[in-house]
């Protein structure tokens, strides 16, 4: 193993480390954040990135692959840092949108450093997988000892995490890669619109854009923000707080929770091929976001049933996003698969928005379950009509 290719897998590790992630919307309801304040830091951060893409594109472009990584990932480790002692929704929101910009950096850089300045076409599967491989196991240790750091304080997770990425720039800057020439080719907000608008005009993706891209992403996306106040809801009194008391606490009981959204993930989206020839992925889609629906709303009529319902979310939302770029690579053959699939996913980005602040209000004024429930039934009306408006998957997938 070149000196190089160890230092990728080190930076995956290290990138994976994500401590904050089992309790970071509990760590903002800490300090005195609304669930619409949250909604708005969520939006931000989705504007943002966005908005951030062409400029940190040209930026990468003057720096090279690599170098952008290690601003990128030098970003995150600040803000993570300061998250941890901001107590107040401007700084928050301010650092929000400074941790866009950090991914930013590295959204594209990642694969395109690996394949070009690292190991080529013949080894690029092959390291990439290991390396995912490091990442899915960093990041379920990572769940766990981030809900047990949270258990004696809600900020040790952000700073343990921010000392952990620090470390992997540290690590992308000892690697040496002369063939990174850069050669960045951002998207722009017009090659953008001309990507969807010609996604549009195609018959076989008009109908799924709003059925995958704008619904089952907004609605799936909400319940990740509002996974971890409905969780502590839950464990407030009788089973549930006898379920959640086995770990020790709410924290700690999340981080193992989230090891095991992950393994669910992973199981889900390591049997696509599997799926793909017993289900369909014309069966899947028609069926799934309807499953979706129903475990929303199920959590809310039935409180206990948040637990097995979002590990089943999350692994169906990981398998059908896998299905979705399939889906859609095999029908842009003529167009720029990169540039359509950024594009589109800008388009998912944007449009989360008004589900977000919805979200958010419903929280504040009702709870975060009854918002679950409502996004449940928003995802089945609206699934079902754009299934009577045309037919979004076609027949032959």
């Amino acid at each position: 193993m070149s000196p190089a290719v160890l230092r990728y897998y080190l930076y995956k590790a290290t990138r994976a480390v994500e401590l904050y992630r089992p309790v970071m919307y509990l760590y903002f309801l800490s300090v005195g954040l609304s669930f619409t304040q949250i909604a708005l830091l969520e939006a931000a951060y989705n504007v943002t990135t966005v908005v951030a893409e062409v400029p940190t594109g040209y930026v990468g472009d003057r720096i090279g692959r690599r170098l952008s990584l290690v601003v990128g990932t030098g970003v995150i480790s600040v803000t993570l840092a300061g998250i941890a002692f901001a107590e107040t929704f401007p700084a928050l929101l301010a650092l929000y949108v400074l941790w866009s910009v950090g991914y930013a950096f590295r959204s594209g850089s990642e694969d395109a450093w690996l394949y070009d300045s690292i190991v080529g076409d013949d080894e690029f599967a092959a390291v990439r997988g290991r390396g995912e491989s490091v990442a899915l196991a960093v990041g379920v240790g990572g769940a766990v000892v981030g809900g047990w750091l949270a258990g004696v304080d809600l900020t040790y997770p952000f700073l343990v995490a921010a000392g952990v990425t620090g470390v992997g720039a540290l690590v992308l800057l000892g690697v040496d890669d002369p063939d990174d020439d850069g050669a960045f080719d951002p998207l722009t907000p017009r090659h953008a619109v001309d990507a969807v608008r010609t996604a549009l005009a195609d018959p076989r993706l008009r109908s799924f854009l709003p059925y995958y891209y704008v619904l089952f992403s907004a609605v799936t996306y909400l319940s990740f923000i509002f996974l971890q106040p409905r969780i502590e809801s839950v464990a407030a009194a009788g089973v549930g707080a006898a379920v959640v008391g086995v770990a020790g606490g709410v924290e700690p009981f999340l981080g193992w929770y989230y090891a095991g959204i992950s393994l669910v993930g992973a199981l889900l989206t390591g049997r696509a091929g599997w799926l793909r020839e017993h289900v369909g992925v014309r069966g899947w889609f028609l069926a799934t976001p309807f499953v979706v629906a129903a475990l929303l709303v199920g959590q809310w009529a039935v409180p206990l049933l948040a637990f097995p319902a979002f590990l089943l979310v999350r692994g169906l939302s990981e398998a059908t996003s896998v299905f979705a770029a399939n889906y859609v690579n095999d029908r842009i053959a003529s167009l720029g698969r990169a540039t359509t699939l950024s594009a589109l996913a800008m388009v998912s980005g944007l449009t989360v928005v008004p589900f977000q602040l919805a979200g958010g209000g419903l929280s504040d004024r009702f709870s975060p379950g009854l918002a679950l429930g409502v996004a449940g039934v928003v995802l089945a009306v609206g699934s079902a009509a754009v299934v009577a408006w045309r037919d979004p998957v076609a027949r032959e997938a």
